[in-house]
């Protein structure tokens, strides 16, 4: 639901991707649009199985941004599929076929068709940082605390 607002960005089709529909928001206040599989017939993912998967798309990030793909919720709640790097990101200089790497951690196999939604994409703007060396950061009331040491999960 695209508005004035919205960040152009162009798309190009490839052959394999023709006939899907493009990744789109599916209501008016989602964040990630879905991606689709661009597979000949379908795959099968065995538990502990990751597979690589097309999309038939190749995006143009505008400058200043960068595309996350994100796993799906019930993908991973229904069948234990993840997106094992994510979120992935797609750089504004990038110009290759968008690609899902997708995980099977559930315990049956899963099978994706041709045109299943398996993950969202998600675009962001992206600050560059520049390193000022310094002899010691500050101190903060947390401090060197991470990894649990809150004691609460």
């Amino acid at each position: 639901m695209p508005s004035e607002a919205a960040l152009p960005v162009p798309v190009e089709v490839l052959p394999h991707g023709r006939g899907l529909d493009l990744p789109a928001y599916a209501t008016s206040g989602a964040a990630g649009m879905d991606l689709r599989a661009a597979v000949d017939g379908s795959v099968t993912l065995a538990p502990g199985d990751r597979a690589l998967l097309p999309t038939g798309l190749k995006v143009a990030v505008p400058p200043g941004f960068e595309a996350q793909v994100r796993p799906r919720s019930g993908l991973a709640w229904k069948h234990g599929l993840i997106v094992p790097n994510g979120p992935g990101t797609i750089d504004s200089d990038y110009r290759g076929e968008v690609k899902v790497i997708l995980a099977n951690v559930g315990k049956e196999p899963v099978t994706l068709e041709r045109g299943a939604r398996i993950a969202q994409l998600v675009f962001a703007p992206v600050t560059r940082a520049a390193w000022r060396m310094v002899d010691s950061v500050d101190e903060t009331a947390r401090g060197e605390g991470g990894f649990g040491h809150t004691g609460h999960d």
